[in-house]
């Protein structure tokens, strides 16, 4: 037990001064990690969008895949799985992302943005916890995506082999891809940089087994608070961090890349808390378990990517002055669509 607080612990501390360490070098701010961002940002570099300020092949994905692959090869823990209600999946990712953009930020940033002193992030907390409830509620309830089945090596390398071409592509023949020029796609740290922190964090998460649902899902349902203190561990080490760099600003107003609408930040991070719980994890785990061989969690990548690229195509993401009236209608869409998918997949003794 101590030893899985210490390697929890230890990924949140590395991942809130790997976070510090990215914005200063160049990622935007409060947004060292942000995996809803990061994915939007690559969606839209590959033109499955057409906005032009969020346009940018992050390494930070690539890195994390493959660190925690890497690690999960030597852990003898890279095992291929899948065959889990796999479109449902797809379906709940999207409607994650959609909650995510409506937020501006996945849970990981959530934190960050906490850790920045965004006081519109606590009420994103909030509904995130609020989230995290109703899901347990369902799983209590029966709900269940069914089991996975073992597969062959090569469809689990599948997704980490995807990212590695698309990082030689992106370094290569840099004109295949859209960038932008402004905004926060054209803010980014170091390619390498990038790359060697994405590989570390990926690594340790994998060995945590990190995820920012687990902190309160587990503590709902098994009274484990290990996974809290790594939540915890973020925030703390982001506060202190950016009380050193001068950066900490506790406020409602003017954080970057975020707005203050509080009835949709909660309602955006409510609907993300409860789709994470359904598909077993948020967006950080989903990236660490298709980098473990998981087929099913590669099928919610690709969910958070179209996702991502609707939201922008149709109008759905907030911007800094607030959530716009297609993404309102979009997150109460989303909770229904959860209703109807619970209502669907539970399972009666």
């Amino acid at each position: 037990m101590k030893k899985r607080y210490f390697w929890v612990i230890l990924t949140g501390v590395v991942i809130g001064v790997a976070a510090l360490a990215l914005t200063a070098l160049g990622n935007p701010g409060n947004m060292g990690f942000c995996i809803a961002c990061f994915i939007r940002d690559t969606s839209g570099a590959m033109k499955l969008h057409t906005a032009s300020v969020v346009q940018y092949v992050r390494p930070e994905i690539a890195g994390m895949i493959l660190g925690a692959m890497i690690v999960s090869i030597f852990a003898k823990e890279f095992k291929p799985r899948g065959g889990s209600s796999p479109m449902t999946r797809f379906v709940i990712a999207a409607v994650v992302m959609t909650g995510a953009l409506v937020f501006l930020g996945c849970p990981l940033r959530m934190m960050l943005r906490i850790g920045g002193g965004d006081l519109n992030a606590l009420i994103g907390l909030v509904g995130f916890i609020g989230g995290i409830f109703v899901g347990t509620r369902w799983l209590r309830g029966g709900f269940s995506l069914r089991r996975a089945y073992p597969q062959s090596l090569a469809e689990g390398a599948v997704l980490p082999a995807s990212y590695v071409i698309l990082m030689i592509l992106a370094a290569v023949v840099p004109s295949l891809f859209a960038a932008s020029e402004s905004g926060p796609g054209a803010m980014h740290a170091p390619v390498l940089i990038s790359l060697v922190v994405g590989l570390v964090v990926g690594g340790l998460c994998q060995r945590s087994r990190f995820c920012t649902a687990a902190a309160s899902r587990d503590a709902m349902l098994f009274n484990d608070f290990s996974m809290l203190w790594g939540f915890l561990a973020v925030i703390v080490t982001s506060i202190i961090g950016n009380l050193i760099l001068g950066k900490f600003n506790l406020s409602f107003a003017d954080q970057p890349v975020a707005h203050t609408d509080g009835l949709w930040n909660f309602l955006g991070m409510l609907l993300v808390g409860w789709g994470s719980v359904l598909l077993g994890g948020c967006p950080l785990r989903q990236l660490i378990l298709a980098g473990e061989g998981n087929s099913d969690a590669a099928i919610t990548i690709a969910g958070f990517a179209v996702g991502a690229a609707v939201c922008h195509n149709f109008g759905l993401a907030s911007s800094t002055n607030g959530p716009t009236t297609n993404g309102m209608i979009a997150v109460i869409a989303g909770f229904v669509i959860l209703t109807v998918i619970g209502l669907m997949n539970r399972e009666r003794n």
